[in-house]
């Protein structure tokens, strides 16, 4: 057995069919959204089996998304849980086929209650297709199971219409990073996103020194500030900083005794600044960007603190 050979032919399938899948769109899916975007109620998944799990996980990337969702067992529905829906709420049933018995039973009584309805199927003549108000054709020519048998591309090819669908809105709801965050609070990128720079940097007993300070006296400081570096300041305005490879750098490109050197001949000027207020993720993005790991904290060459860039990499 070529356990590679067999991979790739999975991956090669299994992208052919999403590409398939684009061809596949059409008006349904522009009016699915519009739809879904003028709702007052809730977007409710549903799909048994394999599409079941495939919808509960689009249900939760719409949730995280800005899109109010939830998913439905269809056989739990059958049972009392329909009793979630309301008249507002729209419903996203999934089947490949488009004829699963326990998704087909509860379709009456969503009917009935005139809740719209969005399938998700591979066969646009089924039966539930025909009771959608809207539908999402998801066939696939071959799945990659080497049975035939397995849901395998069927179900790559709803995962990625799910996916479409909440990009979709979220860019119609001009979803933004910090709404992200919101919803994100206990994931590393959430909290790096609601954490401001005040709440991260070092702003007690700052290693500060003046132009003319000495060699000697700015390395003490350094040491003592324990940050590894120092700040320059004049007439109490911010001037320039000075790192440990800034001190590395001078004394290697220079004959000159270290003991001569004073920190404005060290020092790199024009240090990029960020404000106490700004997020944590801003000042994150400057530092990667000029490859730098720590930015002076101040406003109008006030200088309030130091933050770096392992401060943000913890949270």
């Amino acid at each position: 057995m070529d356990a590679l050979k067999i991979a790739k032919e999975v991956f090669e399938t299994e992208a052919k069919s999403i590409q398939d899948l684009a061809s596949n769109l059409d008006e349904n899916f522009s009016k699915s959204v519009e739809l879904i975007l003028n709702s007052k109620g809730r977007l409710v998944i549903t799909g048994m089996g394999k599409s079941g799990h495939i919808g509960a996980k689009i249900a939760a990337t719409l949730a995280s998304t800005g899109t109010p969702s939830f998913f439905m067992h269809p056989g739990e529905a059958l049972h009392g849980d329909l009793g979630m829906l309301t008249p507002e709420d729209v419903v996203i049933a999934i089947s490949n086929s488009g004829e699963t018995e326990e998704v087909l039973k509860i379709i009456p009584a969503i009917k009935r209650r005139q809740i719209k309805l969005i399938v998700m199927a591979g066969n646009k003549k089924s039966t539930l297709a025909k009771q959608a108000d809207y539908f999402l054709d998801i066939f696939v020519k071959k799945e990659a199971c080497p049975l035939q048998l397995a849901p395998m591309s069927s179900t790559t090819a709803t995962l990625v219409m799910g996916d479409a669908l909440a990009a979709a809105l979220m860019k119609a709801r001009n979803f933004k990073p910090d709404d992200f965050a919101l919803f994100h609070p206990g994931g590393s990128l959430g909290r790096k996103l609601l954490t401001k720079v005040k709440d991260l940097m070092v702003s007690k007993k700052l290693p500060i020194v003046k132009p003319e300070t000495c060699f000697n006296d700015l390395v003490d400081v350094m040491t003592s500030g324990k940050l590894g570096l120092c700040i320059v300041l004049e007439n109490e305005k911010l001037v320039g900083i000075i790192t440990d490879g800034d001190l590395r750098r001078a004394l290697k490109a220079s004959d000159k005794p270290r003991f001569d050197f004073k920190a404005k001949e060290i020092m790199s000027k024009d240090p990029k600044v960020v404000d106490a207020d700004a997020m944590a993720s801003e000042a994150e993005e400057i530092m990667l960007k000029h490859k730098i790991k720590e930015i002076v904290v101040g406003k109008d060459g006030k200088v309030v603190g130091i933050i770096q860039l392992y401060a943000i990499g913890n949270i």
